[in-house]
């Protein structure tokens, strides 16, 4: 049995665990060959092994060794429509690290569909005017990108907490406008992009949130951010660099954005089930996601 059929049935077993419910959706015609949770546990291997082409994923996968496989196309088609079900699977994996956690960190990534000079020609996920991609500055890397930006949220220990996708030109600071509706009562570490003054006493009356974010050193009562702020920050930028590293989420093959953002879910959700794993399974540090989960 080749290794994508082993951590096939690895990732299918842990799921099969979670006893996670999807609502039966009305279908017409024969019944599928294989379930929701079983795509999703395909596509979740797929993501594990950096095998970002399904061309080179279904190539690899011997004849026999999944019984009930369905065509490539059957599958592409599938999980785009089984997007909401896999976010509940990741919120259910995110829910078992989180039990106490009171500080979390706020950052973002940028996605970038394709080079500067094609933005112009470039057709990938413009079916629609509210999700098509566009131009934006990356102030840490000190460049323009045309694309989309990840914004995440995640715990001390590494677990993402919740993920966004917006376009490019969105500034980081708007995001701060919905986690008031999303958490309470604790602190969120943030960059020098999440600067606000305004928007820092508003989610502290509200939620009791505490941002926490350095000072410009020409701002007035200049104070140097708590070196344990700073040392924490880069928690998440070693979960972004892990994502671009091992889950390839800069490469995407997807022509729509339905497509583009399943796919960017399936990397994340990928890299929480690893965690998971490594967990409860193997009671290994979580964060060691090169390595084998069978």
């Amino acid at each position: 049995m080749s290794n994508i059929a082993k951590n096939y049935f690895r990732v299918l077993e842990v799921l099969s665990s979670l006893n996670i419910v999807l609502l039966p959706a009305k279908r017409a015609g024969r019944k599928p060959k294989m379930s929701d949770l079983e795509v999703v546990a395909l596509s979740l291997t797929a993501e594990f092994m950096s095998i970002d082409s399904e061309s080179s994923f279904f190539g690899q996968l011997q004849n026999g060794q999944i019984a009930n496989l369905i065509e490539r196309s059957q599958f592409n088609k599938r999980r785009r429509k089984l997007f909401f079900f896999t976010e509940r699977v990741r919120q259910h994996l995110y829910s078992k690290f989180t039990e106490f956690e009171d500080c979390f960190i706020i950052d973002s990534m940028p996605l970038e569909i394709c080079k500067m000079a094609r933005q112009n020609r470039a057709k990938i996920c413009k079916e629609d005017f509210e999700t098509a991609p566009d131009k934006g500055f990356c102030a840490a890397q000190n460049i323009w990108f045309y694309g989309y930006k990840l914004h995440g949220i995640c715990t001390m220990g590494g677990v993402f907490q919740s993920i966004d996708i917006t376009k490019a030109s969105v500034h980081d600071i708007h995001l701060l406008k919905d986690i008031k509706h999303q958490m309470a009562d604790c602190v969120l570490l943030g960059d020098k992009g999440y600067l606000s003054s305004k928007l820092q006493l508003d989610l502290f009356e509200t939620a009791n949130i505490k941002l926490e974010t350095p000072m410009r050193t020409n701002q007035n009562g200049y104070q140097k951010q708590p070196y344990i702020f700073r040392k924490s920050r880069k928690r998440i930028e070693t979960l972004f660099s892990q994502l671009c590293d091992q889950f390839m989420i800069r490469r995407n093959y997807s022509k729509s954005f339905q497509g583009f953002k399943t796919r960017v879910l399936a990397k994340i959700t990928a890299l929480t089930l690893v965690q998971f794993i490594n967990k409860y399974i193997f009671n290994r540090n979580i964060n060691n996601i090169k390595t084998q989960i069978i």
